[in-house]
């Protein structure tokens, strides 16, 4: 079976979180989605509240530390990204949007991508398209045409109606797995050109003359 990654990145602030919550339930639909198209997914989840610190020391110095780095390769080397906010005063996080700050604004320039969104009522659900979708669509992501959007009360409510969040889920499975299944991420290196510092003194003496 091919195989993609698929990099999980959820800003919820407590443990446990709604938002943490919501993330699993995507991914766990969209690896079913997966697997019944004959690819396996390898999963790698970022909570954001674990970095705060690096993701402020990159804003202010341009440099992301350590642990930090290897976060931002993990999401931006993805062939698929889960993307999952607590919304507050009608938008994301802070600490989500930091984040996406900090990333290269080409390094998600193709990579599908999910997106979700956890509040206190539905009231906040139009987030997600008029403040989460667009900062997708500006890094040039293909972003699912559905967007998971949970209240607190759809966690436990009944699915009768066919319009509940678990249908949600599956419908926004469904159209990711078609995006994941058909792409894989190649990035570029940007060192690969780079020529090494013993031969630019060569050159610059002479000796290869």
């Amino acid at each position: 079976m091919t195989t993609r990654t698929l990099a999980v990145v959820t800003a919820g602030l407590g443990q446990p979180s709604s938002t943490r919550l919501l993330a699993d339930r995507l991914v766990e639909a969209t690896t079913r989605e997966l697997v019944a198209r004959g690819v396996t997914a390898s999963v790698e989840v970022v909570e954001l509240r674990d970095v705060a610190h690096d993701v402020t020391d990159a804003m202010l110095t341009g440099f992301a530390p350590e642990a930090l780095a290897g976060v931002v390769d993990s999401v931006t080397s993805a062939d698929g990204v889960v993307a999952v906010t607590p919304l507050f005063s009608a938008s994301y996080s802070g600490l989500f949007k930091s984040f996406f700050d900090v990333l290269d604004p080409s390094a998600l320039v193709g990579t599908p991508v999910l997106l979700g969104a956890t509040g206190g009522t539905a009231r906040h659900s139009l987030a997600l398209e008029h403040a989460v979708r667009p900062l997708f669509s500006y890094l040039r992501a293909v972003v699912t045409p559905t967007a998971v959007f949970a209240a607190s009360e759809d966690w436990g409510a009944s699915d009768a109606t066919g319009a509940g969040l678990p249908d949600r889920v599956q419908r926004a499975a469904v159209e990711f797995a078609d995006l994941v299944a058909g792409h894989e991420t190649r990035r570029d290196d940007p060192f690969a050109d780079v020529v090494p510092f013993e031969e630019q003194l060569r050159r610059l003496s002479g000796s290869d003359a």
